[in-house]
């Protein structure tokens, strides 16, 4: 017998949905053949299977949620013996002390603290998991004292203090040490409890009429925890402003008209914000960067990978336009088109939705004068842009009707000021109102 567990899938993937089996209990399956369709936080992957068999047991059915490292399917190879364990659950409390009459218990067995082979998930609950991103701890790294070699919350906080396993030299320096102990303390504050904040329960809405209910999973869940940290963690600020847009949709209408059937034509006013926002992070190193809380440091990216938030259908999610830097607005445009398509029809891989400095949302398509967006954590800034719409303006002593553009950036008050966003989006504001000077300085 071959149990196959669910393998990592990705940075930060833990668990995933059960969207669809390709095969039932009883069939045969080559080795490569799809084998079920697991929806993460993050995209749908389908798994191949990793042998040829016949399927004896699934671990799970449509709609059900299975972690890294529990088992996937059972499939019978012919051998009559399980290739692989089982994951264990993770360990009941420990009973009460036995008076001093009791007979003595049984010694435990002792704990495996082998190494786990390369490409195999550490055994480790969700939890832990968790825990061992925010101390920045290496699970390969870690001596497992739980049952059956599982890493347990308190193994993690041994490495993360220097306790923990077989330094990588003969000596760990005493600010290393320091370092570790800190984040360990900053945990442990973080999860306390928040003053003030006391959540009770919710009533029984069925009582007032009739209710239905609908399990958050997949990206929804993704969203409701992401949403939850940014808000909690990042002291947000908003900066709203109007960009004048008339000679700019001009230009793209008619551009986009001449290229209508060339790579690339499906000319946005998306690409053109993407454009002018790469310049002028180039010149605001701080709203491309992330705050790294444990060590109290600014990372500032040389890099520049815009976020485009994406109406899915199934939820929002954030592909990424790489190198915006090096690639004409044309390019982006068909990375935009390209990207977006991928999302919307559930096929985006992992790696699109992955290393982003920068995000901006457009709510204008669907309407809506302005919003206030929030931060895409850990990003540190978020540009929202509201519906383009004929506004009266001043403009040389005389009110004229001019396509106007709301913009808002929310900004990490903790690495950015005012000052610095209001230049920020004064310059966004100014390219995107002259083409000529966008296309010179982009």
């Amino acid at each position: 017998m071959f149990e196959f567990i669910l393998p990592d899938l990705g940075e930060g993937i833990h668990e995933g949905e059960i969207l669809k089996w390709y095969v039932e209990v009883g069939d045969t399956i080559t080795e490569d053949e799809p084998l079920v369709e697991v929806e993460t936080d993050k995209a749908a992957v389908t798994i191949p299977s990793p042998v040829t068999g016949v399927i004896v047991r699934q671990g799970g059915k449509v709609g059900d949620i299975i972690n890294v490292g529990e088992v996937v399917v059972v499939i019978d190879v012919g051998d009559g013996v399980a290739d692989t364990a089982p994951v264990q659950s993770e360990p009941a409390p420990a009973p009460p002390s036995a008076p001093a009459s009791a007979p003595a218990p049984a010694p435990a067995p002792e704990q495996s603290t082998a190494p786990v082979a390369p490409g195999r998930p550490v055994p480790a609950a969700p939890a832990t998991r968790r825990l061992a991103r925010e101390l920045g701890v290496d699970l390969r790294a870690v001596t497992a004292t739980g049952p059956g070699g599982r890493v347990t919350p308190e193994d993690v906080h041994a490495l993360a203090a220097g306790d923990g396993a077989t330094p990588t030299s003969t000596s760990t320096s005493t600010s290393t040490k320091q370092e570790a102990r800190a984040e360990t303390a900053f945990a442990a504050h973080a999860a306390s409890a928040i003053p003030f904040l006391d959540l009770e329960p919710l009533p029984d809405f069925s009582v007032y009429g009739e209710v239905e209910i609908e399990p958050l999973r997949s990206i929804r869940r993704k969203v409701a925890h992401k949403m939850t940290t940014t808000k909690i963690l990042v002291p947000h600020v908003w900066h709203m402003d109007e960009a004048d847009v008339t000679d700019l949709e001009i230009f793209r209408r008619r551009e986009r008209e001449r290229r209508e059937s060339q790579p690339g034509g499906k000319l946005t006013l998306l690409a053109f914000v993407i454009k002018a926002v790469t310049a002028g992070l180039r010149a605001a190193p701080a709203f491309n960067a992330s705050l790294d809380p444990f060590k109290e440091e600014i990372i500032y990216k040389r890099y520049y990978n815009i976020g485009i938030a994406a109406d899915t259908g199934r939820g929002l999610i954030v592909p990424v336009i790489r190198e915006t830097d090096r690639k004409s607005i044309i390019h982006i445009a068909a990375d935009i088109v390209a990207v977006v398509e991928r999302a919307r029809s559930g096929s985006v891989q992992p790696d699109d939705l992955r290393g982003g400095t920068f995000t901006i949302t457009n709510v204008g398509p669907l309407g809506g004068t302005a919003l206030i967006p929030a931060i895409n954590y850990p990003e540190v800034a978020i540009l929202g842009m509201g519906k383009v719409q004929e506004k009266p303006v001043v403009r040389d002593g005389k009110i004229v009707i001019r396509k106007m553009l709301p913009l808002t950036l929310a900004f990490d008050h903790r690495v950015a000021d005012g000052a610095d966003a209001a230049r920020f989006v004064s310059e966004l504001v100014r390219q995107l109102s002259d083409p000529n000077l966008l296309l010179l300085e982009t």
